[in-house]
């Protein structure tokens, strides 16, 4: 048995008698554990913000290489794709240099006496792939850990380098079980670039035709409300839609003695803070969900000086998809109204964002039978859908996918450590939980 494959778990791939799902291989060893922990933490230390992730980029590259495949940079420059074909690695690599035929898990061309039979060569299988986001936020890591960021002002808060590894073990995994002759169909691991910079880096990806040739599409986000060793699962939406908002405000400033020759803008902008959001919660579905809030306001210098300028930013996020396809219009007539009433000249900025990501049943269904199949059916939890967005949804509007919420919550740890915070961190069994959801994932994967 290859080193990269446990010993204990029979090489089958189908369900037995009556239905009954058999111990599954895939699982990892202690050996490739233990090295998946310590790729995890070199990215950590080394986090890269969006579109800059070469060097995160050049580890998994030379990872997977000495694995035997065959990774193919992005056209962006960074973020990769790397095809794992059930005929075994020698014949994947047979799809020779061209990387858009490999990208669509082409088969190697055809022979002369092939070309000449009036026969159409046999259409590869749909691919299942494996999505991993790669890049980190611009804040700082405030844990006190041997694998803490070793760039300021740079953490992985999201959790990217633990989705970036469970992508990369589960490859390592599958490539041993194509070798060994126990892939059933062909799978694509994606690594994307730039998932936390608006519209996401996932809509460049699907123009890079990352999805050419893929018939489903799965991934996992990092839930520090889950234990580690379960996921949670939704069918339908499980993420909102999530767009940016600039606003500034400008008029004729003057001395706070006579505000009523003025433009009063620090009131007008105070005005918009709070009146916005229930003017837009008035004009939409309450059902939708839609929440206008800010993030920053700034105006003045002086106290007894009104400014000629005040700017905000803010977030709209969304659950539904036909509100989130209203909500630009909207917003933009709510805050002239404001505006306007205050005697203000206003600029909007309005950055589409990314949509809800909605899961595809059956391919919830996957997740769900593929964690039950490692973990037993108490091993998933129903999850709520959340008000962050997330680009994986750009890929859901070209193919079916679904997305599962993986456990990095210690067992017995209550404490509050949210996402997109200086000291979060994951329980690194996680890691485990992931590789062996997706290796599971691509054995039970029935197009």
């Amino acid at each position: 048995m290859n080193e990269l494959l446990s010993p204990a778990a029979p090489e089958v791939d189908a369900r037995g008698a009556a239905g009954v799902l058999p111990e599954l291989p895939g699982r990892l060893t202690e050996s490739l554990r233990r090295e998946l922990i310590a790729f995890r933490r070199d990215l950590h230390m080394h986090p890269e913000l969006g579109n800059q992730e070469f060097r995160t980029t050049t580890a998994i590259k030379t990872r997977l290489e000495r694995a035997g495949l065959r990774p193919r940079v992005l056209a962006m420059g960074t973020g990769l794709i790397c095809d794992i074909h059930p005929e075994g690695l020698q014949e994947a690599e047979g799809a020779g240099d061209d990387p858009s035929a490999a990208a669509q898990g082409a088969p190697p061309g055809p022979t002369t006496a092939q070309a000449q039979s009036p026969a159409a060569p046999a259409a590869p299988p749909p691919m299942l792939a494996l999505r991993a986001d790669i890049d980190a936020l611009p804040i700082p890591d405030t844990k006190e850990v041997p694998y803490r960021s070793t760039v300021p002002g740079r953490a992985h808060a999201c959790g990217h380098d633990v989705h970036t590894t469970v992508v990369l073990g589960a490859g390592l995994v599958l490539a041993e079980l194509a070798r060994a002759g126990a892939l059933p169909r062909p799978v694509r691991l994606l690594f994307q670039p730039a998932e936390e910079v608006l519209p996401g880096g996932a809509a460049d990806a699907v123009d890079c035709g990352v999805l050419d040739g893929v018939g489903s599409i799965l991934a996992v986000h990092c839930d520090p409300r889950v234990d580690v060793g379960r996921i949670g699962l939704r069918a339908g939406p499980i993420t909102s839609a999530c767009d940016r908002l600039e606003v500034v405000l400008s008029g004729a400033g003057g001395h706070t003695a006579r505000p009523h020759l003025t433009t009063d803008l620090v009131t007008a902008a105070a005005k918009l803070v709070t009146e916005a959001p229930a003017l837009l919660a008035r004009r939409a579905d309450a059902r939708s969900g839609l929440s206008l809030t800010w993030g920053r306001i700034e105006s003045g210098h002086a106290p007894n000086v009104i400014p000629q300028r005040a700017e905000l930013s803010g977030t709209l996020r969304c659950l539904d998809l036909p509100t989130w396809r209203e909500a630009p219009d909207l917003v933009h007539a709510a805050i002239d109204e404001l505006a306007t009433l205050h005697r203000a000249k206003c600029e909007l900025t309005y950055v589409r964002g990314v949509p809800p990501v909605v899961n595809e049943p059956s391919a919830t269904a996957l997740l769900r039978e593929a964690m039950a199949a490692r973990s037993g059916a108490a091993s998933v939890e129903t999850t709520e859908q959340s008000l962050g967005g997330e680009d994986f949804s750009w890929y859901l509007e070209h193919v079916p996918g679904a997305m599962a919420r993986l456990g990095v919550r210690p067992v017995g740890d209550r404490r509050s450590r949210d996402l997109h915070q200086g000291d979060f961190d994951a329980d690194e069994s996680a890691i485990t939980t992931g590789v062996e959801l997706f290796t599971a994932a691509a054995l039970l994967h029935r197009p």
